[in-house]
């Protein structure tokens, strides 16, 4: 991903960002019960409004997805992961 600045002379520049390593709750290998996560609800999709819980159950069987892999938070809530909080 490239990110471009403004340099002193007006011109732009090219720099490179870090992309996020596997937080973005894609990989069903980086899910499981017990993390903090934050999902999207099948209501707000288009809001975007995101719910943060604890994952109960991983309900997406394949190995990746792209719009996030889907959960079951302990509240019994369910939606796909877009962000993991924490790893514990």
């Amino acid at each position: 991903m490239l990110d471009y600045r403004r340099v002193r002379n007006g011109e732009r520049a090219a720099a490179a960002i870090p992309e996020r390593t596997s937080m973005s709750g894609t990989k069903r290998s980086e899910i499981r019960p017990g993390l903090e996560v934050q999902i999207v609800q099948k209501p707000h999709q288009r809001s975007g409004l995101l719910t943060r819980g604890v994952v109960k159950v991983v309900l997406t069987k394949s190995p990746t997805h792209p719009h996030g892999i889907k959960v079951r938070l302990e509240t019994g809530e369910v939606g796909r992961v877009k962000e993991i909080v924490s790893q514990e």
